[in-house]
């Protein structure tokens, strides 16, 4: 590759990573469809021919970063068993839990969840692809024959989103290892029995 490509797509991944960020920024102020292109431009400090030569709509923009947190979000998840044969919760540990560094990585995103109409869905697409990832793991490892494959994947993904959500709503005061921690002692946890008064 030659060095003028090499600046070209180093500018043209720039100028996205701006419009993207601009975009978020200003999804904190207001409703997604009371913003304009214009307001994107100016908040990333582009000009408008820069924003359609990678993008029709603001639609297309946003759907962008929702492919890249949702692929990011995949692998992830799956980063703790990369290239294992057989993979055992057994022997995992906090330190190769890396969805919560996902998350990190993506507070803006994350953040505006629970605050934006536009992505209210996303949430249900992001318990999905949980439940997909987790459905492949149980297709390679099956459970006792009592256990319902889609009953316990959709648990076990809800479950994730649960803690996710609650690392959000409390504007993420813990670290994301201690989530991974967490998320640990959760899977180990094994209790006996329960008591009741």
């Amino acid at each position: 590759m030659t060095t003028k490509i090499k600046k070209l797509d180093r500018r043209i991944s720039k100028s996205k990573t701006a419009m993207k960020e601009a975009l978020l920024s200003l999804m904190k102020k207001k409703h997604f469809k009371e913003i304009t292109i214009t307001d994107i431009v100016q908040t990333a400090d582009l000009n408008r021919g820069t924003f359609y030569k990678h993008y029709q709509y603001k639609e297309e923009l946003l759907e962008e970063i929702i492919d890249d947190v949702i692929k990011d979000l995949i692998d992830s998840y799956r980063d703790p068993y990369k290239g294992m044969e057989v993979f055992t919760v057994s022997e995992l540990t906090s330190s190769a839990i890396k969805i919560f560094d996902h998350v990190a990585q993506y507070t803006n995103f994350y953040s505006l969840l629970g605050k934006s109409n536009v992505l209210f869905e996303l949430q249900n697409r992001i318990c999905n692809e949980l439940k997909q990832l987790l459905l492949q793991d149980l297709s390679n490892n099956p459970l006792h024959s009592n256990i319902n494959s889609n009953l316990n994947a959709s648990y076990q993904a809800h479950a994730i989103w649960g803690m996710i959500i609650e690392w959000i709503d409390n504007n993420f005061m813990y670290s994301s290892t201690y989530m991974a921690e967490q998320l640990l002692a959760i899977l180990h946890y094994n209790p006996v029995e329960i008591r009741v008064n």
